[in-house]
């Protein structure tokens, strides 16, 4: 039970994160992020099973295909008439030649029908996948002003200075919901991996990791910083 990820429990998740954001953040632009987030988790669920299911008339027009390929093959072998020159030394290497490029063109054509069933699911995953990198990136952009120098008595802001109306309670809860979205984006890519161990996918994966794990490690440097001023208000 507890050796998967599961996409439903992902959902429910996000969709406790989102009434969480609505109701501290309801007309913020992180609450529209949360949300997009939640139609992703909800998308990804049929995404994956598509990615995992055989397609079926692929592979059989794929079957098909070879098919035709090797009786192609068997029938130009039939016909062939071996005469005495063909043992001539000249003769024979260059018939080897064409016959063994024959062979390579035909074994690359059926290398190609094979795979193509993998790189197409492959496709379909990496597109899934990038758009989970740019969600960590709008994320990201969302905490970037949110210093804690905006609570601080001695900041003086200057006339290009962001908007900053949070209080140092609220901003904590901020950054908090922002890293919580970072961990639910790259459990969501952990997802199209986890029936389709691809290589280039599973590559992708790690990167998404690696990348909501600096940034939230960004968030927590400053939630570390904005805890000495918030350890006495409520939580």
């Amino acid at each position: 039970m507890y050796r998967v990820i599961r996409a439903d429990a992902i959902i429910r998740t996000t969709a406790r994160l989102v009434e969480r954001v609505r109701d501290r953040f309801p007309e913020s632009g992180l609450l529209q992020v949360s949300e997009e987030i939640l139609a992703v988790a909800r998308e990804s669920d049929e995404r994956r099973a598509l990615i995992r299911r055989p397609n079926l008339p692929l592979r059989a027009g794929v079957a098909v295909l070879i098919a035709i390929g090797i009786a192609l093959c068997a029938l130009v072998v039939r016909n062939v008439r071996v005469t005495e020159e063909v043992w001539y030394a000249s003769n024979f290497i260059q018939a080897s030649e064409s016959l063994l490029g024959d062979v390579v063109f035909l074994g690359a054509g059926i290398a190609f029908l094979v795979t193509l069933e993998t790189r197409m699911k492959r496709g379909r995953a990496l597109s899934a996948i990038n758009e989970l990198r740019a969600l960590a990136h709008i994320i990201d952009m969302h905490q970037l002003t949110k210093d804690p120098e905006m609570v601080l008595a001695q900041h003086v802001p200057t006339a290009a200075s962001p908007e900053r109306r949070l209080t140092p309670f609220e901003l904590n809860r901020y950054l908090d919901y922002c890293s919580e979205m970072l961990a639910i984006v790259s459990k969501i890519a952990g997802l199209y991996v986890q029936s389709f161990p691809d290589s280039q996918a599973l590559a992708a994966v790690d990167e998404i990791e690696s990348l909501t794990t600096g940034l939230s490690q960004k968030i927590w440097q400053k939630l570390v910083i904005l805890d000495r001023y918030t350890k006495d208000e409520p939580r």
